[in-house]
């Protein structure tokens, strides 16, 4: 994604979340990232999104727009949101086999 480097670091930081929070590879959590951002541009750091934690991002990349926040959720019911096809663009690291 074409941004500066410090919102290329906030990027790398959604990517550590989901790596954490779902025990994705990083070339998953990186396809994750391309997918929902992958041709929006950005201001120079701290653009709009940073208004909102890695965490709050990791979530909706991951499953959506789930109310992760609320310790009372139903989690039961989340559905991981599909992988980016194998020959999307949005691969842009190696995928362990």
């Amino acid at each position: 994604m074409a941004a500066d480097e410090e919102m290329q670091g906030f990027f790398s930081e959604i990517a550590d979340e989901m790596q954490a929070l779902f025990a994705i590879d990083r070339a998953e959590a990186v396809a994750r990232l391309n997918q929902s951002w992958g041709s929006m541009e950005f201001d120079p750091y701290p653009d709009l999104v940073c208004h909102e934690s890695a965490e709050y991002w990791a979530y909706g990349m991951y499953y959506g727009d789930v109310d992760f926040w609320d310790e009372d959720a139903d989690r039961s019911t989340w559905q991981v949101r599909p992988l980016p096809a194998a020959d999307s663009p949005a691969w842009t690291l190696p995928r362990k086999a």
